[in-house]
Protein backbone atom coordinates (compact mmCIF):
# COMPACT_ATOMS: atom_id res chain seq x y z
CA UNK A 1 0.00 0.00 0.00
CA UNK A 2 1.54 3.30 -0.74
CA UNK A 3 2.75 5.37 2.01
CA UNK A 4 1.94 9.75 1.98
CA UNK A 5 3.98 12.11 4.14
CA UNK A 6 1.77 13.63 6.86
CA UNK A 7 2.41 15.86 9.56
CA UNK A 8 2.39 14.64 13.52
CA UNK A 9 -0.95 12.97 14.92
CA UNK A 10 -2.72 15.73 16.11
CA UNK A 11 -5.02 13.79 18.60
CA UNK A 12 -2.04 11.97 20.18
CA UNK A 13 0.01 15.17 20.85
CA UNK A 14 -3.43 17.12 22.12
CA UNK A 15 -4.22 14.01 24.54
CA UNK A 16 0.04 14.31 25.33
CA UNK A 17 -0.06 17.91 26.09
CA UNK A 18 -3.48 17.51 28.03
CA UNK A 19 -1.52 15.06 30.14
CA UNK A 20 1.40 16.22 30.81
CA UNK A 21 -0.64 20.20 32.07
CA UNK A 22 -2.99 17.76 34.05
CA UNK A 23 0.06 16.10 36.15
CA UNK A 24 1.85 19.54 36.50
CA UNK A 25 -1.15 21.26 38.29
CA UNK A 26 -1.73 17.87 40.33
CA UNK A 27 1.90 17.79 41.12
CA UNK A 28 1.89 21.27 42.03
CA UNK A 29 -1.10 20.98 44.51
CA UNK A 30 0.71 17.52 46.09
CA UNK A 31 4.11 18.97 46.88
CA UNK A 32 2.26 21.82 49.35
CA UNK A 33 2.28 18.89 51.24
CA UNK A 34 6.02 18.82 51.53
CA UNK A 35 5.94 22.24 53.39
CA UNK A 36 4.36 20.69 56.61
CA UNK A 37 7.79 18.40 57.01
CA UNK A 38 10.47 19.96 58.61
CA UNK A 39 12.89 19.03 56.31
CA UNK A 40 11.20 20.06 53.36
CA UNK A 41 13.40 20.03 49.76
CA UNK A 42 10.00 21.75 48.22
CA UNK A 43 12.58 23.90 45.85
CA UNK A 44 14.48 21.20 44.90
CA UNK A 45 11.70 19.08 44.04
CA UNK A 46 9.82 22.07 42.09
CA UNK A 47 12.90 22.91 40.32
CA UNK A 48 13.39 19.15 39.24
CA UNK A 49 9.89 18.80 37.99
CA UNK A 50 9.42 22.56 36.73
CA UNK A 51 12.79 22.97 35.15
CA UNK A 52 14.26 19.57 34.31
CA UNK A 53 11.28 17.86 33.57
CA UNK A 54 8.67 20.06 31.90
CA UNK A 55 10.64 23.05 30.14
CA UNK A 56 13.43 20.64 29.04
CA UNK A 57 10.97 18.05 28.62
CA UNK A 58 9.20 19.99 26.31
CA UNK A 59 12.19 21.00 24.35
CA UNK A 60 13.44 17.09 24.47
CA UNK A 61 9.83 16.33 22.81
CA UNK A 62 9.68 18.58 20.31
CA UNK A 63 13.60 17.72 19.22
CA UNK A 64 12.24 14.21 19.17
CA UNK A 65 9.40 14.96 16.97
CA UNK A 66 11.57 16.10 13.84
CA UNK A 67 14.19 13.11 14.67
CA UNK A 68 14.15 10.53 11.79
CA UNK A 69 13.34 7.38 13.33
CA UNK A 70 15.98 5.30 10.67
CA UNK A 71 18.82 6.99 13.04
CA UNK A 72 17.06 5.55 16.23
CA UNK A 73 17.42 2.16 14.94
CA UNK A 74 21.27 2.54 13.88
CA UNK A 75 21.46 3.79 17.09
CA UNK A 76 19.58 1.32 19.01
CA UNK A 77 22.80 -0.81 20.15
CA UNK A 78 24.69 2.44 21.27
CA UNK A 79 21.74 3.70 23.07
CA UNK A 80 20.96 0.53 25.15
CA UNK A 81 24.89 0.02 25.68
CA UNK A 82 25.21 3.87 27.28
CA UNK A 83 22.03 3.22 29.55
CA UNK A 84 23.52 -0.37 30.75
CA UNK A 85 26.70 1.55 31.26
CA UNK A 86 24.75 3.91 33.29
CA UNK A 87 23.24 1.49 35.14
CA UNK A 88 26.63 0.60 36.18
CA UNK A 89 27.93 3.22 37.65
CA UNK A 90 24.84 4.06 39.31
CA UNK A 91 26.24 1.12 41.58
CA UNK A 92 29.38 3.05 41.96
CA UNK A 93 29.78 4.20 46.03
CA UNK A 94 31.37 7.38 44.67
CA UNK A 95 28.88 8.26 41.46
CA UNK A 96 25.55 6.43 42.68
CA UNK A 97 23.88 7.65 45.85
CA UNK A 98 21.40 5.65 47.80
CA UNK A 99 17.89 6.89 48.93
CA UNK A 100 15.41 5.06 51.11
CA UNK A 101 17.85 2.03 50.83
CA UNK A 102 18.16 1.64 47.24
CA UNK A 103 21.08 3.36 44.83
CA UNK A 104 19.11 4.38 41.59
CA UNK A 105 20.19 7.84 41.33
CA UNK A 106 23.64 9.65 39.71
CA UNK A 107 24.54 13.59 40.92
CA UNK A 108 25.89 15.13 38.91
CA UNK A 109 26.56 18.84 38.97
CA UNK A 110 23.98 19.09 41.87
CA UNK A 111 21.23 17.74 39.43
CA UNK A 112 20.55 13.69 40.36
CA UNK A 113 18.82 11.08 37.62
CA UNK A 114 17.56 7.93 37.23
CA UNK A 115 19.51 5.49 34.65
CA UNK A 116 16.93 2.94 34.95
CA UNK A 117 14.43 5.44 33.18
CA UNK A 118 16.91 5.57 30.33
CA UNK A 119 17.63 1.84 30.62
CA UNK A 120 13.46 1.53 29.90
CA UNK A 121 13.98 3.28 26.71
CA UNK A 122 17.20 1.37 25.90
CA UNK A 123 15.60 -1.69 26.02
CA UNK A 124 12.58 -0.63 23.81
CA UNK A 125 14.52 0.74 20.73
CA UNK A 126 17.03 -1.97 21.05
CA UNK A 127 14.90 -4.98 21.13
CA UNK A 128 12.01 -3.25 18.54
CA UNK A 129 15.38 -2.77 15.91
CA UNK A 130 15.93 -6.94 16.71
CA UNK A 131 12.36 -7.72 16.02
CA UNK A 132 12.38 -5.73 13.20
CA UNK A 133 15.67 -7.12 11.79
CA UNK A 134 14.94 -10.67 12.73
CA UNK A 135 11.06 -10.29 10.79
CA UNK A 136 9.78 -14.01 10.68
CA UNK A 137 12.69 -15.39 12.57
CA UNK A 138 11.22 -13.94 15.92
CA UNK A 139 9.01 -16.74 16.14
CA UNK A 140 12.42 -18.97 16.98
CA UNK A 141 13.79 -19.75 19.72
CA UNK A 142 17.30 -18.48 18.55
CA UNK A 143 16.68 -15.52 17.20
CA UNK A 144 13.12 -14.72 19.07
CA UNK A 145 13.15 -16.31 22.88
CA UNK A 146 16.50 -16.56 23.33
CA UNK A 147 17.56 -12.76 22.85
CA UNK A 148 15.06 -11.55 24.57
CA UNK A 149 15.83 -13.47 27.93
CA UNK A 150 19.57 -12.37 27.57
CA UNK A 151 18.01 -8.92 27.60
CA UNK A 152 16.06 -9.24 30.20
CA UNK A 153 18.55 -11.23 32.23
CA UNK A 154 20.79 -7.95 31.62
CA UNK A 155 18.30 -5.61 32.81
CA UNK A 156 16.76 -7.34 35.35
CA UNK A 157 20.71 -8.51 37.15
CA UNK A 158 21.64 -4.36 36.76
CA UNK A 159 17.74 -3.54 38.78
CA UNK A 160 17.81 -5.97 41.13
CA UNK A 161 21.28 -4.63 41.91
CA UNK A 162 19.64 -1.16 42.68
CA UNK A 163 17.24 -2.63 43.80
CA UNK A 164 14.65 -1.55 40.86
CA UNK A 165 12.22 -4.47 40.94
CA UNK A 166 9.32 -1.75 39.97
CA UNK A 167 10.92 -1.12 36.65
CA UNK A 168 12.29 -4.76 36.16
CA UNK A 169 8.26 -5.57 36.19
CA UNK A 170 7.52 -2.68 33.87
CA UNK A 171 10.36 -3.58 31.20
CA UNK A 172 8.96 -7.56 31.25
CA UNK A 173 5.73 -6.52 30.56
CA UNK A 174 6.78 -4.15 28.10
CA UNK A 175 8.87 -6.64 26.49
CA UNK A 176 5.73 -8.94 26.59
CA UNK A 177 3.31 -6.72 24.15
CA UNK A 178 6.79 -6.09 22.12
CA UNK A 179 7.40 -9.95 21.54
CA UNK A 180 3.66 -10.42 21.07
CA UNK A 181 3.10 -8.05 17.94
CA UNK A 182 6.58 -8.97 16.59
CA UNK A 183 4.98 -12.14 15.90
CA UNK A 184 6.32 -14.23 18.66
CA UNK A 185 5.11 -17.65 19.74
CA UNK A 186 2.38 -17.93 22.26
CA UNK A 187 4.17 -20.84 23.91
CA UNK A 188 7.26 -18.61 24.76
CA UNK A 189 5.38 -16.49 25.98
CA UNK A 190 4.32 -18.92 28.57
CA UNK A 191 7.12 -19.63 29.00
CA UNK A 192 8.64 -16.08 30.16
CA UNK A 193 5.73 -15.78 32.13
CA UNK A 194 6.63 -18.86 33.98
CA UNK A 195 10.10 -17.59 34.47
CA UNK A 196 8.58 -14.24 35.54
CA UNK A 197 6.46 -16.44 38.24
CA UNK A 198 9.07 -18.18 39.49
CA UNK A 199 11.42 -15.52 39.61
CA UNK A 200 8.85 -13.64 41.85
CA UNK A 201 8.55 -16.74 43.90
CA UNK A 202 12.49 -16.57 44.61
CA UNK A 203 12.14 -13.07 45.35
CA UNK A 204 9.55 -13.07 47.67
CA UNK A 205 11.61 -15.24 49.57
CA UNK A 206 14.92 -14.02 49.69
CA UNK A 207 13.77 -10.54 49.72
CA UNK A 208 11.57 -9.58 52.59
CA UNK A 209 10.58 -6.19 51.23
CA UNK A 210 9.21 -8.54 48.35
CA UNK A 211 7.12 -10.70 50.86
CA UNK A 212 5.97 -7.92 53.34
CA UNK A 213 4.51 -6.53 50.05
CA UNK A 214 2.63 -9.72 49.09
CA UNK A 215 1.60 -10.04 53.35
CA UNK A 216 0.35 -6.59 53.24
CA UNK A 217 -1.50 -7.15 50.24
CA UNK A 218 -3.19 -10.15 51.22
CA UNK A 219 -4.02 -8.74 54.95
CA UNK A 220 -4.23 -4.85 54.63
CA UNK A 221 -5.66 -4.86 58.32
CA UNK A 222 -3.01 -6.29 59.56
CA UNK A 223 -0.44 -3.34 60.83
CA UNK A 224 -2.01 -0.06 60.41
CA UNK A 225 0.69 1.91 61.52
CA UNK A 226 3.26 -0.17 59.98
CA UNK A 227 3.63 -1.93 56.53
CA UNK A 228 0.14 -1.27 55.72
CA UNK A 229 -0.18 2.21 56.83
CA UNK A 230 0.58 3.80 53.02
CA UNK A 231 -2.00 1.60 51.77
CA UNK A 232 -4.32 2.76 54.65
CA UNK A 233 -3.68 6.53 54.40
CA UNK A 234 -3.95 6.22 50.18
CA UNK A 235 -7.76 4.49 50.71
CA UNK A 236 -8.65 7.25 53.44
CA UNK A 237 -7.51 10.05 50.86
CA UNK A 238 -9.55 8.16 47.67
CA UNK A 239 -12.55 7.69 49.82
CA UNK A 240 -12.58 11.48 51.51
CA UNK A 241 -13.11 12.77 47.98
CA UNK A 242 -15.88 10.90 47.29
CA UNK A 243 -18.08 11.94 44.16
CA UNK A 244 -16.43 15.82 43.29
CA UNK A 245 -13.56 15.66 45.30
CA UNK A 246 -12.86 19.15 48.43
CA UNK A 247 -11.43 20.56 45.84
CA UNK A 248 -8.17 21.79 44.25
CA UNK A 249 -5.30 22.22 46.89
CA UNK A 250 -7.72 21.32 49.47
CA UNK A 251 -6.26 17.34 50.12
CA UNK A 252 -5.72 17.21 53.90
CA UNK A 253 -3.46 13.81 53.33
CA UNK A 254 -0.98 15.06 51.36
CA UNK A 255 -0.09 16.99 54.89
CA UNK A 256 2.35 14.76 56.77
CA UNK A 257 -0.24 11.24 56.41
CA UNK A 258 0.84 10.14 53.08
CA UNK A 259 4.52 9.01 53.26
CA UNK A 260 5.43 10.14 49.46
CA UNK A 261 2.32 12.37 48.15
CA UNK A 262 4.68 13.97 45.38
CA UNK A 263 5.59 9.90 44.44
CA UNK A 264 3.66 7.06 44.20
CA UNK A 265 1.00 8.64 46.64
CA UNK A 266 0.53 11.33 44.36
CA UNK A 267 -3.13 9.31 43.00
CA UNK A 268 -5.02 9.66 46.19
CA UNK A 269 -3.91 13.23 46.18
CA UNK A 270 -5.54 13.60 43.09
CA UNK A 271 -8.80 11.36 44.11
CA UNK A 272 -9.05 13.45 47.19
CA UNK A 273 -9.22 16.82 45.55
CA UNK A 274 -10.75 15.49 42.30
CA UNK A 275 -13.47 12.96 43.86
CA UNK A 276 -14.36 9.94 41.81
CA UNK A 277 -15.45 12.14 38.68
CA UNK A 278 -11.58 13.65 38.31
CA UNK A 279 -10.52 10.10 39.05
CA UNK A 280 -12.39 8.65 36.17
CA UNK A 281 -11.27 11.34 34.22
CA UNK A 282 -7.55 11.15 34.87
CA UNK A 283 -7.42 7.42 34.16
CA UNK A 284 -9.71 8.02 30.40
CA UNK A 285 -6.87 10.52 29.84
CA UNK A 286 -4.28 7.36 29.92
CA UNK A 287 -6.73 4.97 28.22
CA UNK A 288 -6.94 7.67 25.22
CA UNK A 289 -3.44 7.92 25.27
CA UNK A 290 -2.84 4.37 24.82
CA UNK A 291 -5.95 4.21 22.53
CA UNK A 292 -4.30 6.95 20.02
CA UNK A 293 -1.24 5.67 20.69
CA UNK A 294 -1.87 2.33 19.51
CA UNK A 295 -3.63 2.92 16.63
CA UNK A 296 -0.53 5.41 15.61
CA UNK A 297 1.44 1.56 15.74
CA UNK A 298 -0.83 -0.16 13.67
CA UNK A 299 -0.70 2.24 10.85
CA UNK A 300 3.03 2.64 11.04
CA UNK A 301 5.05 2.32 7.77
CA UNK A 302 7.62 -0.91 8.80
CA UNK A 303 7.89 -3.16 11.91
CA UNK A 304 10.57 -0.89 13.79
CA UNK A 305 8.27 2.21 14.21
CA UNK A 306 5.46 -0.47 14.64
CA UNK A 307 7.56 -2.30 17.78
CA UNK A 308 8.66 1.11 19.23
CA UNK A 309 5.37 2.67 19.39
CA UNK A 310 3.65 -0.51 20.85
CA UNK A 311 7.00 -0.63 23.52
CA UNK A 312 6.61 3.23 24.81
CA UNK A 313 2.88 3.35 25.25
CA UNK A 314 2.28 0.08 26.69
CA UNK A 315 5.27 0.87 29.15
CA UNK A 316 3.69 4.27 29.84
CA UNK A 317 0.37 3.13 30.05
CA UNK A 318 1.09 -0.02 32.02
CA UNK A 319 3.17 1.71 34.68
CA UNK A 320 0.24 4.08 35.11
CA UNK A 321 -2.57 1.30 35.72
CA UNK A 322 0.35 -0.52 37.99
CA UNK A 323 0.51 3.10 40.59
CA UNK A 324 -3.60 3.77 40.12
CA UNK A 325 -4.10 -0.11 41.21
CA UNK A 326 -1.94 0.18 43.90
CA UNK A 327 -3.25 3.13 45.50
CA UNK A 328 -6.77 1.31 45.56
CA UNK A 329 -5.35 -1.49 47.06
CA UNK A 330 -6.28 -3.96 44.31
CA UNK A 331 -2.70 -4.97 43.41
CA UNK A 332 -0.22 -5.35 45.72
CA UNK A 333 1.82 -1.73 46.87
CA UNK A 334 4.51 -1.50 44.68
CA UNK A 335 5.93 2.19 44.33
CA UNK A 336 6.06 2.57 41.12
CA UNK A 337 5.28 6.39 40.19
CA UNK A 338 2.82 7.98 37.87
CA UNK A 339 4.36 8.86 34.79
CA UNK A 340 3.54 12.88 33.74
CA UNK A 341 2.23 13.40 37.31
CA UNK A 342 4.69 11.63 40.24
CA UNK A 343 7.61 13.99 40.59
CA UNK A 344 10.48 12.38 38.92
CA UNK A 345 12.25 14.99 36.69
CA UNK A 346 13.67 12.33 34.95
CA UNK A 347 10.79 10.23 34.68
CA UNK A 348 9.10 13.10 33.26
CA UNK A 349 11.12 14.03 30.80
CA UNK A 350 11.77 10.60 29.15
CA UNK A 351 8.36 10.36 28.90
CA UNK A 352 7.73 13.39 26.85
CA UNK A 353 10.86 12.73 25.00
CA UNK A 354 9.16 8.79 24.00
CA UNK A 355 6.13 10.80 23.61
CA UNK A 356 8.28 12.79 21.09
CA UNK A 357 8.87 9.75 19.39
CA UNK A 358 5.99 8.56 19.18
CA UNK A 359 4.93 11.95 16.88
CA UNK A 360 8.23 11.23 15.11
CA UNK A 361 6.96 8.16 14.13
CA UNK A 362 3.48 9.49 13.52
CA UNK A 363 4.39 11.61 10.58
CA UNK A 364 4.52 8.72 8.36
CA UNK A 365 1.91 6.35 8.23
CA UNK A 366 -0.05 4.39 5.76
CA UNK A 367 -2.81 5.75 4.13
Amino acid sequence: MASRRIKVDKPFLIITVILAITGFFIFSSASLGLLAKSNSNYSNVAFSQTVLGLFAGTIAMIIATRLDPRILKKSAFYLLFAAIILNILVLMPDIGFEYGGARRWIMLGGISFQPSEILKLGFIIYFAAWAAGAKEKIKTFSYGLLPLIVLLAICGFLLLKQPDTDALMVIVTTSLAMFLSAGGRWRHILLIILILATGVAFLAYSRPYVRQRISTYLHPQADALGASYQIQQSLIAIGSGGLFGAGFGQSVQKFTYLPEPVGDSIFAVAAEEFGFVGSVILIAIFVLFASLGLKIAVRAQDTFGRLTVVGIVIMIVSQAFVNIGAMLGVIPLSGITLPFVSHGGTSLFISLFEAGIVLSISKSQRS
